[in-house]
């Protein structure tokens, strides 16, 4: 979340004539994230968030939109969409797509203990498990392909320490054996800026604007890189964490033999994915208010981690053989 696309309240309260909100009462830019713009919405009817969609467009939203109003049906503590008079949940204010959708209590945990770690991995088996039933599908946009393309822009502008990294964790992520993996609905961003808890109880999850079709363990590494790394041990994954993590997410939607054996390559697909954005972000960046950079060196130094741990990785070896 950043702010790209600045709005008056005076803009923004003849906007909402189109829903049944009542009056403006408050309007803030919200400063986190990278993405979209994003602004704290209060009305005399309640509280809530609108986005701004800055890079996608209108055709591109409806699985995202129709996904959370999905998961919020079935039980996943995510944000609802709320429809206009005419019952659509996509509007448009300064040129471009928005949505306004509720806002959820909560803090996003900047130190996150064993039991907030499996907190999210419940929160995990219960959103790919809901997610089986949504009738929109559409493959996850920051997948294999966009891996590949994106490096092959960045390549030529690296330094060559970086570009040797990059070359040969393409290399090592083409040349693995591949397996069929169980595949679904997946956040693809569980980072902790997207969930907010109330002590150690999950109250909210975030930001499904990079949900798609993957493999679900990939979600698994996304979130353990980001919830469970040791800042204290070169990035190391914490093993109680994670294993509370995996545990946790087991005991809803059991892990696999495939899957124990893809955990070390995922964990690196993962890291290679938002060392990949970050760059990409930090050689092109966008011009905005509150916009939040995050810095690559951070997802390099986990990759290089994973790649120093290879098959040394925390997971369930007393669950699953």
């Amino acid at each position: 979340m950043s702010v790209f696309t600045p709005l008056t309240r005076a803009h923004v309260s003849d906007w909402l004539g189109q829903y049944d909100l009542g009056a403006l009462h408050a309007l803030d830019g919200i400063e986190d994230g990278v993405q979209n713009s994003n602004f704290f919405l209060d009305t005399a009817h309640g509280r809530y968030v609108l986005t701004v969609f800055e890079q996608l467009q209108r055709d591109d939203l409806p699985f995202f939109i129709e996904l959370m109003a999905h998961l919020s049906r079935h039980g996943v503590p995510c944000p609802a969409p709320v429809a206009t008079h005419e019952g659509s949940y996509l509007g448009e204010i300064a040129g471009k797509p928005a949505v306004i959708v509720s806002r959820l209590s909560g803090r996003s945990p900047q130190t996150p203990t064993v039991a907030q770690c499996a907190a999210i991995g419940r929160l995990l088996a219960t959103l790919h498990l809901a997610g089986q039933s949504c009738p929109l599908r559409q493959e996850h946009p920051r997948g294999p392909l966009w891996r590949q393309t994106t490096a092959e822009q960045l390549l030529p502008r690296l330094p060559a320490g970086d570009a040797a990294l990059l070359a040969s964790e393409l290399r090592a992520q083409a040349t693995s054996p591949s397996q069929a993996l169980p595949r679904g609905i997946i956040h693809a961003d569980l980072f902790r800026d997207n969930v907010l808890f109330a002590g150690d109880e999950l109250s909210g999850v975030l930001d499904f604007y990079f949900a798609g079709v993957d493999d679900l363990l990939f979600d698994l590494a996304v979130a353990s890189n980001d919830w469970c790394r040791d800042a204290t041990r070169d990035s190391a994954l914490d093993p109680a964490r994670t294993g509370a993590l995996l545990a946790a997410y087991h005991a809803v939607r059991p892990l696999d033999s495939k899957e124990r054996d893809a955990w070390p390559m995922m964990l690196r697909a993962a890291a290679l994915r938002f060392w990949l954005s970050r760059l990409a972000d930090a050689y092109s960046p966008r011009d905005g208010e509150l916009v939040a950079t995050r810095d690559p060196a951070e997802y390099r130094a986990l990759l290089c981690q994973h790649i120093a741990a290879d098959q040394h990785q925390p997971w369930l070896d007393a669950v699953i053989a």
